[in-house]
């Protein structure tokens, strides 16, 4: 097991093992020991509807009305911005296609350039083996000052790294070719933690 470095990432690339695609330029955006991936142009932004709460633990079929009445999709055209402004998340995905072998994992972290202006890009950051499609990435503004942002910009990097076995990736999220909703609803378990009666969904939230 171990992290790859840029001669190991190239071979695989020629290879076709690993599958990074478009890669636009790779001079610049293979690393000494990452892949930098770009903003595709497809996002999903929070809306604010008369929702007083999202609770997991609700049927299935309500809980995922309400992501999809909290949740809204947008299309932004290239060389057109996105402003992401002061504490606003917004879902967006990679430009990028990637297919991993099953014995290869990875991990999508930040560039420490645009961290510094308080751009968080991934709370949920595990890629598993054999995982195919587009990254969605969790965007933050921790800053204080709205940033503008472009599709195809370089904005995330993946490190690859080799497994001790295969795996087969087996989530919900197969395929992907933009950001996706969120499937919490489909945790088979999640019920059964919740209250014994559940709460008016549409109450406000105490302030």
């Amino acid at each position: 097991m171990g992290i790859l470095v840029k001669k190991d990432i190239q071979r695989l690339l020629e290879s076709e093992r690993l599958v990074i695609t478009p890669l636009l330029d790779p001079k610049e955006q293979i690393g000494e020991a990452a892949v930098d991936l770009r903003l595709g142009n497809e996002f999903i932004s929070m809306r604010r509807p008369n929702l007083g709460l999202l609770d997991a633990t609700v049927d299935e079929r309500s809980l995922q009305k309400d992501i999809e009445r909290y949740q809204e999709r947008v299309r932004i055209a290239y060389h057109k911005p996105f402003v992401l402004h002061p504490r606003q998340f917004v879902l967006g995905a990679s430009l990028e296609y990637l297919a991993l072998p099953n014995n290869m994992a990875a991990q999508v972290i930040g560039r420490s350039s645009w961290g510094r202006l308080g751009l968080i890009i991934a709370t949920a950051t595990a890629v598993a083996p054999s995982f195919k499609g587009c990254i969605t990435l969790e965007l933050v503004n921790h800053g204080e000052v709205p940033l503008v942002l472009y599709p195809g910009m370089r904005i995330a990097q993946l490190v690859l790294e080799t497994t001790s076995g295969k795996a087969h990736y087996d989530g919900r999220y197969e395929c992907p070719t933009g950001p996706q909703f969120s499937r919490i609803h489909r945790d088979r378990d999640m019920k059964g933690w919740g209250p014994a009666e559940a709460p008016n969904r549409n109450s406000k939230m105490p302030i």
